[in-house]
């Protein structure tokens, strides 16, 4: 359980704290959280956080892919300028948007409790409903090549946007089918929407449905405010996920699909890595300590040792 710590500020209505954040519904519904969470631990009201929301250029380009446009640095070089130059004092981010390689002058000092890992097939029940030679709206690497896998009857469409977005795109006769994440709809207050994907089965994202708060690492005094709603058990998570990412020299064109579950201070990690047709794919599993930073670097060599050209070519980790 977290403790805690005794702020060493004193943030006020009249000199509050600046959290910035995107300006997408889901954002700024994480923002609200992370500010509800931190004054709730300090004894705040919530005035002393000042929400500072930005369009991030990821927002502004919805025709491409991500990773035809700059990749995941596209939802975040707006916060770092804003962190670096003092413009705000902290920033929220969807960690499963956030590349895995930071400036070192950042560090995330909180993660809060992990939503729901699970994606949400929307249009259909379930895999085997999708009627066959449907089009799935997606632009995410990972679930185009999962579901090829699946269904390689089924064709993939390019699908970008916020939630409302795609859901209008779907209504809209764009596609048949597509996934969200149901931590977003969760937070959005849309959970009954789709139908949830085991996760045993369909693997999720790295770092999906976490929230994370970075700041400058040379604030210790932000970094200590936030050691408060750190939740330890989803940071550790996270930190394997994404360490099994710069291991494996993941990109935003690297389908790679994973699972973490935890058994005390023991994590296991199990992933899967496809090439992007969803015609390859290969599985590896380890079970390390949760501070065993070499666990998921010893997997990532395990995958990409056993993989086939066709997925490790998409990869650039040795």
């Amino acid at each position: 359980m977290n403790t805690p710590v005794t702020p060493l500020i004193a943030p006020s209505p009249a000199n509050p704290l600046k959290l910035g954040t995107r300006r997408s519904p889901l954002a700024m519904a994480q923002a609200e959280e992370t500010r509800a969470r931190l004054c709730a631990a300090h004894g705040w009201e919530e005035a002393a956080i000042e929400l500072v929301s930005v369009v991030a250029s990821g927002d502004q380009v919805l025709d491409r892919p991500l990773a035809e446009i700059g990749g995941k640095a596209l939802w975040t070089k707006e916060l770092d300028a804003w962190l670096a130059d003092g413009s705000i004092d902290f920033a929220v981010h969807s960690m499963k948007d956030v590349e895995t390689e930071r400036p070192a002058i950042l560090t995330i000092a909180a993660v809060l409790p992990r939503e729901d890992v699970r994606d949400v097939l929307v249009g259909a029940e379930s895999l085997e409903t999708i009627p066959a030679g449907a089009r799935v709206g997606t632009s995410a690497p990972r679930r185009a090549a999962q579901m090829l896998h699946a269904r390689p009857d089924l064709t993939v469409v390019g699908f970008r946007g916020n939630v409302a977005t795609r859901l209008a795109k779907l209504e809209s006769g764009e596609a048949d089918v597509t996934l969200l994440a149901a931590a977003g709809l969760n937070r959005l207050g849309q959970n009954g929407i789709g139908s949830p994907l085991p996760s045993d089965t369909w693997l999720p994202a790295p770092a999906q449905g976490a929230i994370g708060v970075e700041c400058l690492a040379a604030r210790a005094d932000i970094v200590a405010l936030l050691a408060a709603i750190d939740d330890r058990p989803s940071h550790a998570a996270i930190d394997a996920e994404r360490g099994l990412l710069r291991g494996l020299g993941g990109t935003c064109h690297s389908p790679i699909a994973l699972l973490t579950t935890a058994d005390g201070d023991m994590l296991t990690l199990r992933a899967a890595l496809f090439s992007p047709d969803g015609a390859d794919r290969i599985e590896a599993s380890a079970t390390f300590a949760a501070d065993d930073a070499d666990g998921p670097a010893a997997l990532a060599r395990t995958l990409l040792g056993d993989a086939p050209e066709s997925i490790r070519r998409h990869f650039t980790g040795s």
